[in-house]
């Protein structure tokens, strides 16, 4: 028996709220779709679910159906742009804030239902640095922390590389400069947050590029629809699939880590 292909499992955060995480996550899906990945996309956001919204898609059922036991993970998906698929959460709902760490498991766990019809999640994280933010975090393999030009940005950026570098030993996270006016800001952004982080922390940052601020973002997302389905040729688009050419060539995960992670079970040797 071959082994099963690995998942790549792509956690988007960056700390602060306001950053564009969502727009990221969803443009980043699409991208990867249009080079032929199946790709499913998360809301983890359990409590302030916002990915319905940005799309104008109007879900039946979401994680809290699941964790009910009323469905299963596959009932609650549903069709996004460009071909992704979307796991969306509750909005509003505390209940879904405060899950207890065997329900965190049990969440992440029932992704493995979805292995076979997958290749790429992309998790598409709350803010800040909470209990849920860190468990989805732990549970994925790539970090791809997002950060904008505002003093704000690169502290929360800062506290939550430390938190999963000290408490959890994280070392490697990447780095997305969004909503900067130029390769330069990004770079310059970048260099900022590796000040810091050498200086207190040992983790190594890879600069992954810049989304560029642009108006079409904006616009795309007064008519509920993702960027690069709305505006293809906008510029932020164009970076997004620059950077969904990296993201494609990142290595893929080949043998768990020793904790809670999505799709562990294809990591182990048949």
């Amino acid at each position: 028996m071959s082994k099963a292909q690995p998942v790549q499992v792509i956690a988007v955060s960056g700390g602060k709220g306001g950053v564009g995480k969502s727009n990221v996550s969803v443009n980043l899906g699409i991208a990867l779709a249009q080079k032929g990945r199946r790709v499913v996309l998360l809301d983890a956001d359990l409590g302030l679910a916002n990915i319905d919204v940005l799309l104008g898609i109007t879900a039946n059922r979401n994680l809290q159906d699941v964790l009910a036991g009323e469905c299963d993970l596959k009932d609650v998906l549903v069709n996004g742009p460009g071909g992704i698929k979307i796991v969306p959460a509750s909005s509003g709902t505390q209940r879904m804030t405060q899950l207890s760490p065997m329900e965190h498991a049990g969440l992440i766990n029932a992704f493995s239902e979805l292995g076979d019809q997958i290749d790429v999640l992309i998790v598409d994280t709350a803010a800040g640095i909470s209990e849920s933010v860190v468990s989805f975090l732990r549970a994925s393999q790539e970090l791809l922390l997002v950060v904008c030009d505002e003093p704000t940005s690169i502290t929360d950026c800062y506290a939550l590389i430390k938190l999963m570098n000290r408490e959890y030993g994280t070392n490697r996270f990447r780095i997305l400069a969004n909503q900067v006016r130029n390769e330069q800001e990004g770079r310059h952004l970048f260099e900022k947050l590796t000040r810091v982080t050498e200086r207190f922390l040992d983790v190594a940052l890879q600069y992954v590029g810049i989304v560029p601020y642009d108006e079409a973002v904006k616009k795309a997302v007064q008519r509920q629809r993702a960027v690069l389905d709305a505006y293809p040729r906008a510029k932020a688009s164009l970076a997004i699939k620059a950077l969904a050419d990296k993201v494609d060539s990142w290595p893929l995960p080949s043998s768990p880590r020793g904790h809670l992670e999505f799709f562990v079970e294809r990591l182990v040797e048949v």
